[in-house]
């Protein structure tokens, strides 16, 4: 779902888990800390830096430091900017002059 995320546009991904030894779902924090481990160490590999991901680990009581955390993540990627993939795709994607649309208001070359 991290890959995902950045093939679906993202360009920081912040991924939030128990307290390590203090988790319902036993080693889920710790599974997800070696994914983050690895998704990481990818995004360094194809030049898309591994600040680009982190993980962080939580108590439900914590909103404060989620706050924080949450807006030191953003800022970090605002200082970032776009992935690559990101400025590619949106330059494959930039409207751009129609030739269709020119021959079809009579504007067309001549």
């Amino acid at each position: 779902m991290i890959l995902k995320a950045f093939e679906n546009g993202a360009d920081g991904v912040m991924v939030v888990g128990c307290l390590e030894g203090d988790c319902h779902y036993l080693t889920g924090n710790l599974r997800a800390r070696a994914r983050v481990g690895r998704v990481a160490r990818l995004l360094d590999e194809i030049g898309m830096g591994a600040e680009r991901v982190q993980m962080f680990n939580l108590s439900a009581g914590e909103g404060t430091k989620f706050a924080r955390y949450a807006t030191e993540m953003v800022e970090r990627i605002r200082a970032l900017g776009p992935t690559p993939v990101n400025v590619r795709r949106s330059r494959r994607e930039a409207p751009g002059p129609n030739p269709e649309a020119q021959e079809n208001t009579g504007q067309g070359p001549s």
